[in-house]
């Protein structure tokens, strides 16, 4: 299979903090990577990488066979990115805002706007399509930002943290859009601190520590050498397996 997104030796430091240390990875198109993490691990810097925010970094990125470096622009045409929260605009109403980011990738007007409110509707915020969305919840801004990183049908989409603020419903829309745009021969490339979906929905997990990759597989391969649960591997893994005796210490402060 042909690589949608390729990592050789990617390097980053925010001066003298090294946050990437040689990563190196291959992504197939069509494939769900569940990219986790402790916070500070390196998750979004390598997406912000891929997609072209942060330029300065040693070693290769390249993405859909283009250099990240020379090939920036190109890329973000073929690419959707849903960050946990963006500006939105929010003096806009949804239906402006989406005919915003449409002409960004210069879609024809006419089928930006079929194509929104048929999105909006899906997501059951048609009736606040004309809305400002300065009254808007966290997760209707959500759904807003998710419709606004798929308008334009990418190749390969980057997800951080894009559950953040759904309600149950939209959190098993999500998750079924995420496989069938997989099963499409798109690529997601997922980050996420929510276990259980990325055990889920992830067709690869890759962990990573002190921007170093100490875990690359199949769930059921990863289970495999450890028997337990994402999330208990993770933890392990990480080192962060004392939460239970943690809790038990903040319970005995909360009682004092």
């Amino acid at each position: 299979m042909n690589s949608a997104i390729q990592l050789q030796n990617l390097s980053k430091s925010y001066g003298s903090t090294l946050v990437l240390n040689r990563i190196s990875l291959s992504v197939p198109a069509g494939q769900i990577i569940g990219y986790i993490g402790p916070n500070g691990a390196g998750k979004s810097t390598t997406i912000k990488i891929l997609i072209g925010m942060l330029p300065d970094y040693e070693g290769e990125a390249t993405v859909l066979g283009m250099d990240v470096k020379s090939n920036a622009l190109d890329i973000k045409r073929r690419i959707g990115y849903v960050p946990e929260n963006a500006a939105l605009y929010e003096t806009l109403t949804p239906r402006e805002y989406l005919q915003f980011i449409g002409q960004l990738y210069e879609l024809d007007i006419a089928h930006i706007e079929r194509k929104a409110l048929e999105l909006l509707r899906l997501f059951q915020l048609n009736d606040h399509a004309d809305a400002r969305m300065t009254t808007f919840s966290k997760g209707m801004r959500q759904k807003v930002l998710l419709i606004s990183g798929l308008l334009h049908n990418p190749d390969v989409i980057f997800l951080d943290e894009p559950l953040s603020g759904l309600d149950a419903n939209a959190v098993v829309l999500v998750k079924e859009i995420i496989r069938q745009l997989a099963n499409s021969g798109k690529t997601i490339f997922y980050s996420s601190h929510i276990m259980d979906v990325v055990e889920k929905i992830s067709d690869r997990i890759i962990i990573i520590n002190q921007g170093q990759v100490i875990a690359d597989g199949t769930f059921a391969q990863l289970q495999h050498q450890r028997p337990e649960s994402l999330e208990q591997l993770f933890a392990e893994l990480t080192g962060s397996d004392s939460q239970t005796s943690i809790a038990q210490e903040f319970i005995h402060t909360l009682n004092q």
